[in-house]
């Protein structure tokens, strides 16, 4: 076995870079926005190089994957100081799970950012879209404003400012399955247990984010931010029940409110079909349930779902009117409202103090039902009151969040 020098980090070795034409990213006029083309690591890669996720047999090991910014269009370099005979094959590792052409090399990678940086538009329908000022036009306050929009979903922007689209998409959508074998590679850098998809189910719909600027001459050049998956199922008795599956917002956009963003167009689109009755979330992560409860959260503060009359307990029949109303979830809503009501709650008023611990306890109850009679009356109760103390402490960390 190779010694220790010659063992590699695979998710420190692995740079990733979104690749945008010299014109544009000379445009990128801020730290802020020049780190969209800065190099970046996964958070995971051991569904590629193993559990351990370390890379055998190199020194100095650094794994290149440069990609045109909007397309995706990909270019693999493997660069390091020695090499065993008995080194991990890097690139063959690799080859399974990226979506390469053998035909872009080094020397024409350059012309290929170039010419895709015209030509490639996003596939598929514009549901959404939004404006960001850009370095260039913050705090010009000019007061010229122009439409951003294209195939009509529009975003009021000073002129300069950059727009951000969202695009649906479905497997039969023209360009998208080949587009889609190039994104997929980041399910697994950065969703844990993330897999990627058959292509056999046709079912599964798609939302994309794109960054789009406009280049002097007006042409318009898109860049990659990043994507969701969803999967309709059936609704008894008739219509569907959206499960979102996988959401992905790439390192260069995050913290920047972009994924609240995407999961917002997401909600709206499901709002806007009659044959959709619900939207799911498949296994969130923390990060993800932080951000959906953070978005759900305020559509229930800006709607005034829950009047300022309402306390708890409250009658099932208007949850379950409002649930459907709203399209969400069965315990996504029930939350969402113990969220609200605890926002409203004077803890100096002891009845509805008690009222409102009782309806949170009693959902918990119901939903640890089968653990909860595994053990003894008494630990039932401190289990209870324990999982009541940490559901408390993340609503208030919600809360916080949208104050």
């Amino acid at each position: 076995m190779a010694g220790v020098e010659y063992a590699t980090s695979s998710n420190n070795a692995l740079n990733i870079r979104l690749v945008r034409a010299p014109e544009d990213e000379a445009e990128l006029a801020s730290d802020e926005e020049r780190a969209l083309t800065s190099t970046w690591h996964p958070a995971f890669t051991y569904p590629i190089f193993g559990e351990e996720e370390k890379i055998y047999g190199y020194q100095d090991l650094k794994i290149k994957l440069s990609m045109a910014s909007g397309s995706l269009k990909p270019l693999l370099e493997v660069e390091y100081a020695k090499k065993l005979d008995s080194a991990d094959d890097v690139e063959e590792k690799l080859k399974e799970f990226l979506s390469l052409d053998s035909a872009i090399t080094p020397s024409n990678f350059p012309s290929v950012v170039e010419s895709e940086a015209t030509s490639f538009r996003p596939p598929g329908e514009l549901i959404h879209s939004y404006s960001r000022p850009s370095a260039k036009s913050e705090g010009k306050g000019k007061g010229k404003r122009r439409r951003l929009d294209e195939a009509g979903a529009a975003a009021e922007g000073e002129e300069g400012d950059v727009a951000y689209e969202v695009w649906k998409t479905e497997w039969d959508t023209p360009g998208w399955r080949e587009l889609h074998r190039r994104m997929q590679v980041f399910v697994l850098l950065f969703i844990e247990g993330g897999s990627y998809l058959q292509e056999d189910e046709d079912a599964w719909e798609f939302v994309t984010l794109y960054e789009r600027r406009s280049r002097p001459d007006g042409t318009n050049v898109y860049h990659f931010v990043g994507y969701s998956s969803l999967y309709p199922f059936y609704h008894y008795p008739s219509g569907k029940r959206m499960r979102l599956s996988q959401f992905v917002i790439l390192p260069p956009y995050q913290h920047q409110g972009h994924g609240s963003a995407l999961y917002r167009a997401i909600r709206a689109h499901v709002l806007s079909r009659p044959e959709v009755a619900e939207l799911s979330v498949e296994d969130p992560s923390e990060a993800f349930e932080d951000l959906r409860d953070r978005c759900d959260l305020r559509y229930m503060l800006d709607n005034a779902v829950i009047g300022p009359e309402l306390k708890a307990p409250l009658e099932k029949g208007w949850m379950d009117a409002q649930r459907k109303k709203h399209k969400i979830a069965n315990r996504q809503f029930a939350r969402l409202v113990e969220m609200v009501l605890l926002r409203k709650l004077d803890p100096k008023n002891k009845p509805e103090a008690r009222a409102y611990r009782l309806l949170v306890k009693e959902r918990l109850y119901r939903f640890n039902y089968e653990l909860l009679m595994q053990i003894s009356k008494d630990e039932r109760k401190e289990q209870l009151q324990a999982t009541y103390g940490n559901v408390i402490e993340g609503y208030q960390r919600a809360l916080r969040m949208v104050a």
